[in-house]
């Protein structure tokens, strides 16, 4: 069974409880709906001549059309290839072409952008493809709507099967053309099962915020909640106030967030005042989560578990659960059910316990490789190669940071992710990010991008900040110059854009 019948499977199990709620237009789907939807959309692609493995496209900021077009894709055999919003013209040219979508749903306030990346990449006048009005933030566009409410038989597509890639997700790369990853029905099955084990029950509620441009706008819970028969409540972009008044009224058990926005949680003024009675765990992942900011959920009683994973893999890949949070502060606990991981050397080999090697995962829920690229994407024994650095101890796995962003300094290694926590510590700052930036002496030194808490500006200084890290790490760890800014630049998933740090990096700016 592909992803393709899921949609009939939930008709026919809890056609009148409601799936999805769409809080932008302010409408509520049941399951019978979401499928009647996706036949019908499916049947306007068929008409299209769109079929298996063609690529659908989409310019769409969060909402119910997604899940249309992520379910019309699968009945069909076809690929789902949701693009960046934020991308400019420019930079969406190159996606476009390297994907060559057949049919391309855009929404309004996005139109201009999506007619300059065809156009720039040749697919207007005689190539033009469709192109598919999906309306405004507040309501679908007329065209769009008959579509998806017209009568249609029901479409599945016999061919597919589970290898074959049913989304196109891109990775967040910062320079060049970002890769698309080739997700098939078999990965993405995978990770249903692996979530649905470790954290879901049946009347699970969630809220989508993300980007369901990433992989985790679509696939951290929005498909697994609605393959248990629970209900998504999709907010078209991110607001902390707005996930609050949610978490009370829609009585949510379960959510995915980035540390950014747990921290934007805590700092709304109505955190203090809502009741998280139903919450059985928010999920942090995406990023390291202070110690500091799980103490302020704590303190409220909010469970928070956390989670790693990534585009290529998972993305459900390890877990901690919130129980364990504190008893093992800075880990993101263990391999999932069907998840092999280790943690290995420059030579590939399983380093000891409490070592930093390279953390790599092995098992279904890995990728197919990258549209349009042969690389290889494992090594002999099937390994996938993450490029996180790790350790393993006690059974638990501890992300220490990037491959590409440990730096060395006077001979030393210096992993920017435990520098990062030493500072977290200190209850002056808000937000930190650390680099390494060339220095004349010892090659590499620390740099420490700093944002102050509210008011806190005023009295700290990055003398002080120096002389707290020295109470708490080797003297070459711990950051020589420190930049004081008023925001860190971040990817649309949350993550800090570290390479634009060091392009924005000046020596005259920092003390």
């Amino acid at each position: 069974m592909h992803i393709g019948d899921w949609g009939a499977r939930g008709a026919m199990y809890w056609p009148g409880r409601i799936a999805l709620v769409d809080e932008a237009r302010g409408t509520r789907f049941t399951y019978a709906d979401l499928d009647r939807r996706s036949d019908a959309l499916a049947s306007h692609l068929r008409g299209l001549g769109i079929g298996h493995g063609d690529r659908v496209g989409a310019i769409a900021h969060n909402g119910v059309e997604v899940m249309d077009l992520l379910f019309a894709c699968g009945k069909l055999g076809a690929i789902f290839v949701p693009y960046n919003w934020r991308l400019t013209a420019h930079e969406l040219d190159g996606l476009v072409r390297l994907t060559t979508p057949r049919a391309l749903f855009v929404s309004r306030e996005l139109a201009d952008v999506a007619i300059g990346a065809l156009e720039a990449a040749g697919l207007t006048g005689e190539r033009t493809i469709p192109f598919v009005d999906l309306g405004s933030a507040s309501e679908s566009s007329a065209t769009y709507e008959r579509i998806v409410t017209a009568d249609s038989a029901r479409i599945r597509e016999e061919g597919t099967s589970a290898e074959d890639t049913f989304v196109l997700l891109f990775t967040g790369g910062t320079t060049g053309l970002p890769k698309a990853v080739k997700l098939s029905h078999r990965m993405v099955a995978c990770n249903v099962q692996t979530t649905v084990i470790h954290h879901l029950r049946h009347d699970d509620v969630t809220i989508v915020h993300t980007p369901m441009f990433h992989t985790g706008g679509l696939f951290v819970h929005a498909l697994p909640v609605l393959a248990t028969g629970g209900r998504v409540i999709i907010l078209r972009r991110w607001d902390a106030g707005e996930m609050l008044r949610l978490i009370v009224r829609e009585k949510v058990t379960v959510s995915f967030a980035v540390p950014t926005q747990l921290r934007e949680l805590s700092e709304n003024a109505a955190f203090a005042t809502t009741d998280f009675s139903t919450v059985r765990m928010l999920i942090s992942g995406g990023a390291p989560l202070p110690v500091s900011l799980l103490a302020t959920f704590q303190a409220r009683s909010v469970p928070i578990a956390q989670g790693f994973g990534m585009t290529e893999f998972g993305p459900n890949a390890l877990m901690l659960t919130a129980e364990e949070g504190f008893a093992h502060p800075g880990a993101v606990g263990r391999p999932n059910y069907f998840v092999d991981a280790r943690v290995v050397g420059p030579d590939s080999r399983p380093v000891k316990s409490g070592d930093t090697g390279e953390l790599c995962f092995r098992g279904q829920g890995l990728f197919s490789g990258y549209f349009g690229m042969d690389e290889r994407v494992v090594d002999d024994e099937g390994w996938f190669h993450t490029g996180d650095l790790a350790r393993e101890q006690d059974g638990n796995l501890y992300i220490v940071g990037r491959l590409k962003e440990m730096f060395i300094s006077g001979g030393e290694n210096v992993y920017p992710l435990e520098v990062e926590e030493a500072l977290y510590a200190h209850p002056a700052v808000r937000s930190c990010a650390v680099i390494g930036v060339p220095d004349e002496r010892w090659g590499e030194v620390g740099c420490a991008f700093i944002i102050w808490k509210d008011g806190a500006g005023d009295s700290a200084t990055a003398d002080e900040l120096r002389a707290f890290c020295k109470e708490r790490l080797a003297g070459y760890k711990v950051p020589k110059q420190f930049q004081v800014v008023q925001e860190l630049p971040l990817t649309p998933a949350g993550k800090i854009l570290k390479r634009e740090l060091l392009r924005r990096f000046t020596k005259e700016a920092c003390s």
